[in-house]
């Protein structure tokens, strides 16, 4: 329970943002699922062509402060590595 006016609104602020980083994060986990599952599949087209929604989504995480920048550089890396290793 906040103590002060400022705490109250500190804790409204809080809450909202926890929202957003949270629909961010659900965002971020299922384009990398889906994108998993498409490799996965061996669909090197369907794969490439939904790379940039799924970086889309790693960025936004990352520069809103979900995950980290390196965390989101190492996702894209792998999972570009492993669209092109598909045939």
């Amino acid at each position: 329970m906040a103590n002060s006016k400022s705490a109250e609104k500190s804790q409204r602020q809080s809450l909202k943002k926890r929202v957003f980083n949270l629909r961010r994060s659900r965002v971020l986990k299922s384009s990398v699922k889906d994108m998993l599952k498409t490799i996965a599949g061996g669909d090197k087209a369907t794969a490439e062509k939904n790379l940039p929604d799924m970086y889309k989504a790693i960025d936004k995480a990352a520069k809103r402060g979900v995950i980290k920048k390196n965390t989101a550089s190492r996702k894209k890396s792998r999972i570009a590595k492993r669209i092109a290793s598909l045939e």
